[in-house]
């Protein structure tokens, strides 16, 4: 239950500040059931990005979407090439990162994803565009996504039980598929454990309509929406988009909190580009929670999203 709890939290947070979300978990935990409940948790689009999103679906081809308001939610096979993802061809159209811009990109095995479709995601994952050169022409799309990934944790999924025979060189092979820096930009990183048997048996008894129910997402909805409308008004956009000087002034550290954010550099190797991820992700908590200045709490739990995945690979 702490897991399943764990991983809804951190969506929430991922949704509040659009921050990039790795979760990793065995078959059958729920990680896609909770990546696909992301778009009806996160802010309706505005007219602005409506329009955005209704010209790339028509230079793609695509025609109009059922919703227009919805968040776009974009789920390619992870046998797809880099020019589905990126967008391509004799006349350049968009790709899913382009359908997704505004909306949710979800990698569903991410490991199983071709290692050049994977490195093409980084420079977009940065600037929220993507240039496309070709011979006639050289095209700029827009690609502000929001990246949701799953994965298993070892390549039968299954590691830590009784089930898994992977060896530590296959476990190491399977991660290895995702490079360091793509890692480095996902700024909350998850486990998500498997329902435990209670709970699975008691959901199908008779009187299961007199449990206590969890949150709607309505009800999330209006929590994040609140939060953003909070970063809006006092710096004028998202915190995921705050630049390092801009988290000078919006995140400044204490002395106890400077010290807790230089051991988790020292312990850990905190990169600069996760030190400042880090930071936004605080943010983003104290922005849900309606606190206006970011507490030490804030700064630790946001370190356990990164910290805690970090430990786990490199025991593998």
């Amino acid at each position: 239950v702490k897991g399943q709890e764990r991983a809804k939290r951190a969506l929430e947070i991922a949704a509040a500040g659009r921050h990039h979300l790795l979760m990793v978990g065995s078959p059958g935990s729920g990680k896609s059931m909770l990546a696909a409940r992301m778009p009806g948790i996160l802010p309706p689009l505005n007219n602005q990005q409506a329009l955005e999103v209704a010209s790339i679906y028509s230079v793609a081809g695509k025609g109009l979407r059922q919703s227009i308001w919805a968040r776009p939610f974009r789920a390619p096979h992870h046998t797809a090439s880099s020019a589905a993802l990126v967008g391509g061809g004799s006349s350049p159209r968009p790709g899913e990162i382009s359908l997704a811009h505004q909306g949710v990109l979800f990698l569903d095995e991410l490991p199983e994803f071709s290692r050049s479709v994977l490195e093409v995601l980084r420079e977009p994952m940065e600037s929220g565009e993507i240039n496309i050169s070709r011979v006639a022409a050289q095209v700029c799309y827009p690609a502000n996504f929001q990246l949701i990934a799953a994965m298993n944790p070892c390549p039968c999924g299954y590691l830590g039980g009784t089930r898994c025979r992977c060896t530590p060189d296959q476990i190491n092979r399977y991660r290895g598929k995702i490079s360091g820096p793509l890692l480095d930009r996902i700024d909350l990183q998850v486990q998500v454990t498997p329902i435990e048997n209670h709970q699975l048996l008691n959901s199908q008894q008779p009187n299961q309509a007199q449990q206590p129910k969890g949150e709607s997402d309505q009800q999330i909805q209006q929590r994040i929406c609140a939060a953003r409308e909070r970063q809006l008004n006092r710096q004028g956009k998202i915190n995921s988009q705050l630049s390092s000087e801009e988290l000078k002034t919006i995140c400044p550290l204490s002395s106890e909190q400077r010290h807790l954010m230089d051991n988790a550099i020292t312990r850990f190797g905190l990169s600069t580009r996760g030190f400042y991820r880090v930071l936004r992700v605080a943010r983003s908590i104290a922005d849900l929670a309606g606190r206006e200045q970011v507490i030490s709490e804030d700064y630790q739990e946001a370190l356990s999203y990164r910290i805690a995945s970090e430990a786990q690979t490199s025991n593998l």
